[in-house]
């Protein structure tokens, strides 16, 4: 079982850009300082269903030698690990507003004002990430980019009302839903951390459910289960 979690802390596509990229393109730059990164947390602090995910990860290999990172809705955050499958660091994440682990047939091809509030989901599952172009050809992580999520910094562009950066630093879990769908991550983070893993081969994204059950977003962990109970 992976034992330790670190505290908080190209791809070129020639097609359009998905509407919801759109809310990718200017990610923010502000010089204040984000969530700060500490040393060691225990993993009693993790949830159950990150840690089955991680210890499948690492035992399977599922990760085909790739860096990735473990997003768990429930309670918004973010695990990174490198290519071995060692814990590298946990941060806050921001999340889209609705609830639900499908995305809205055609959704990546609709403008940010015709997604609806139900619309707005971060889907479930297992993605293989890499940079690519959004709009104003800013490069930003894609996690599914037929789906327009992408994972990057808050937009510098998005309203002050949302208080993006404020819901992020909360120490509360219900305000993190907030976004179109895309996942944001501290910039401090984002620029140090996660980029100069993923930029060159880009990596696997894993994404908790939050109303199916881990077995039907993750068959394979049901493999890996049995192989446990037959030990």
């Amino acid at each position: 079982m992976i034992n330790v979690f670190l505290a908080l802390a190209g791809l070129s596509l020639t097609l359009s850009v998905p509407a919801r990229a759109k809310e990718a393109a200017h990610p923010s730059r502000s010089t204040r300082p984000h969530p700060a990164m500490t040393e060691v947390e225990d993993e009693a602090t993790q949830s159950v269903a990150a840690m089955r995910v991680a210890d499948w990860v690492a035992a399977s290999g599922d990760n085909n030698s790739l860096p990735y990172v473990i997003i768990d809705k429930n309670a918004p955050s973010l695990m990174l690990f490198d290519a071995k499958g060692k814990a590298l660091a946990k941060v806050p994440v921001l999340i889209g507003v609705a609830v639900g682990d499908d995305a809205s047939p055609g959704i990546g091809s609709k403008n940010l004002a015709e997604i609806g509030p139900a619309e707005k989901t971060t889907p479930a599952g297992r993605f293989l990430a890499k940079y690519g172009l959004a709009a104003g050809k800013q490069k930003v992580l894609w996690v599914d980019y037929a789906t327009s999520v992408a994972l990057h910094p808050i937009p510098t562009e998005v309203s002050k009302k949302e208080r993006r950066r404020q819901r992020m630093l909360s120490p509360t879990t219900d305000d993190n839903r907030i976004t179109f769908g895309c996942i944001n991550v501290p910039l401090a983070f984002y620029n140090k951390s996660l980029r100069p893993l993923f930029q060159k081969r880009g990596g696997y994204v894993y994404i908790l459910p939050d109303t199916k059950s881990l077995e039907e977003v993750f068959p394979r962990l049901r493999v890996q289960a049995a192989m446990n109970g037959a030990r």
